[in-house]
């Protein structure tokens, strides 16, 4: 296995609100020697606050995605192919690997110029789409919305099933609008902090992140319409239909994403059941709506939580191996 770095400035995301870079890098996993016939490829996508290039990570405790591919490799498991790993980082963390006139175009980066990057470069035969958390979501999500591109799809502990996972950290949002005087005055507090990751900035900024592609709204400061009435201390449920809407949970309704379901080779889920966000319920719901519309899928619950599950992948990789190859 190789790294390959390619640099690419996104058109899609020039002159993009948040003034997040349009220049990026794209990480590579290939083969060493690339074979002569054309290989897949497939699009891991990383959870909130993460980048393509974090799944690199040397961690003595924790296998690198690199590691994991040549060892899955070596055993046989899985056979040669390209591991793509985007940056869809924004100045909120991350856009749940969807487009908003108040983040930027990244549904167009993602799916039209990155992948048309790869296709230049490497002769491809199929592609895939998989991630963790919100990069489970974005696969997922992606799919549905984009069908005919991916013909094999794994979500990791995905985001869905909001009424359990989402909405109830609305309040940390709530108390961080209050506190700072307004979503800009946030935002501003936000930029100075170097502590980031600081659990008194990493919750409300997350659900500040979801706001702004779930409910983008031009009149409203810095284009995001908070789903809450601060001065009722109640929670918009004009807005939260919007958010609800794009819950996978309920996307699936749609026939044109069944369609692009059922049209996948391989969709795999999996979460842990005990999930610190409540993730596994909607992964359940998800499911038994799976069963009931009688779309082919993989459905698998483990003993484990949130985090620290990379383990998962030794699961889902040999199984996109053999649906993409």
């Amino acid at each position: 296995m190789t790294v390959v770095v390619l640099e690419h400035d996104s058109p899609a995301l020039r002159g993009n609100p948040l003034g997040d870079p349009s220049r990026r890098r794209l990480h590579l996993i290939v083969p060493d020697p690339l074979p002569p016939d054309p290989l897949p490829c497939l699009w891991y996508l990383s959870g909130y606050a993460g980048v393509g290039r974090g799944q690199l990570a040397d961690d003595p405790w924790q296998e690198g995605l690199e590691e994991r591919v040549a060892r899955l490799t070596a055993a046989g498991r899985i056979g040669p192919m390209i591991i793509a790993l985007p940056d869809a980082f924004t100045k909120f963390g991350g856009c749940q690997y969807l487009s908003s006139p108040a983040v930027g175009d990244y549904e167009t980066y993602l799916y039209e110029e990155l992948r048309g990057l790869v296709e230049r470069r490497y002769p491809i035969s199929r592609h895939g789409l998989a991630g963790k958390s919100s990069g489970g979501y974005g696969a997922l999500v992606g799919a549905m919305q984009h069908p005919g591109l991916f013909s094999a799809v794994a979500c990791h502990s995905g985001d869905m099933g909001f009424p359990l996972s989402i909405f109830p950290d609305l309040p940390q949002l709530m108390n961080a609008v209050r506190d700072h005087g307004g979503v800009e005055g946030l935002v501003a507090a936000f930029e100075r902090t170097p502590k980031k990751k600081d659990g008194k900035w990493f919750g409300p900024i997350s659900m500040l992140a979801l706001a702004s592609v779930y409910s983008f709204e031009e009149s409203e400061p810095l284009g995001i319409r908070l789903p809450f009435d601060l001065a009722r201390g109640t929670l918009d449920q004009t807005v939260l239909k919007r958010w609800s809407a794009m819950d996978p949970v309920n996307l699936v309704d749609w026939s044109e994403h069944q369609d692009a379901l059922r049209a996948l080779r391989l969709l795999f889920i999996d979460c842990g059941r005990r999930d610190e966000h409540a993730l596994h319920w909607g992964a359940l719901q998800l499911h038994k709506k799976l069963e009931d519309l009688e779309i082919p899928h993989v459905y698998q619950e483990f003993d484990d939580g949130h985090r620290n599950t990379g383990y998962r992948l030794d699961e889902s990789l040999p199984r996109l191996y053999e649906a993409l190859r």
